[in-house]
């Protein structure tokens, strides 16, 4: 499974870079907001720290102005992949967009049927939104089965990334599902890597270590 990082965050995008954690990266509107930096700015700063796919979100609700607005994105950087809603008009934008060869990632997906139409829109990514499905009593691991049943029945090519991904067992599960692609914030991405039985194996190998009174250097 790959990890995209849910952030527009630089310095967190660029220490998982480093550490080579990261297949691409997702922003929206509010992520954006919240660095408090020009978006255009953001985005082409952002592009130059992975290889991988950056989500850069429309505004407009209307598929020509999503096509206009997702054109511009594309001039941003050559990993851009544009981001629509999940609505009869994003459908639209996306099969245009996908036409001409570009990437689109159909954001907000909340059932099955919206992800097979996503696919049969050509879309590249669909983005099933597990927390705010958990947030309201229904279960958004059990979507993201059914999504990957439906798109292995018909060989739809459309990679599911789990999104609004709030826990480590989101992680965990998504990956047992089958999920392409996780984005994750980096908090929560940073923590998959912690367990207690580690830290404590390292604090007893310094011990014994100290004990001997060498240094490897």
């Amino acid at each position: 499974m790959k990890f995209f990082v849910d952030t527009a965050e630089i310095a967190d995008i660029r220490e998982l870079a480093e550490a080579g954690l990261i297949d691409g990266v997702t922003t929206n509107p509010s992520l954006i907001a919240k660095s408090g930096r020009d978006f255009r700015e953001v985005v082409a700063e952002i592009c130059k720290e992975t290889d991988g796919p950056v989500s850069a979100e429309v505004t407009a609700l209307d598929a020509p102005g999503m096509i206009r607005e997702g054109k511009s994105l594309l001039e941003i950087g050559k990993n851009i992949a544009v981001k629509v809603p999940l609505t009869l008009e994003g459908l639209k934008a996306c099969r245009a967009l996908t036409g001409e060869g570009h990437m689109v990632n159909v954001t907000l997906c909340f059932n099955a049927n919206q992800a097979l139409l996503a696919a049969k829109a050509g879309a590249s990514f669909i983005s099933p939104f597990l927390g705010r499905l958990d947030d309201n009593g229904i279960d958004g691991m059990e979507l993201v089965e059914e999504i990957r049943q439906i798109y292995d029945n018909f060989g739809f090519d459309t990679e599911i990334i789990a999104a609004s991904v709030r826990t480590i067992n989101h992680v965990k599960y998504a990956a047992l599902a089958g999920c392409d692609i996780a984005t994750v914030p980096p908090a929560i991405l940073k923590s998959l890597v912690k367990h207690p039985l580690t830290d404590k194996g390292i604090e007893q190998f310094m011990a014994d270590w100290k004990k001997t009174g060498q240094k490897i250097l």
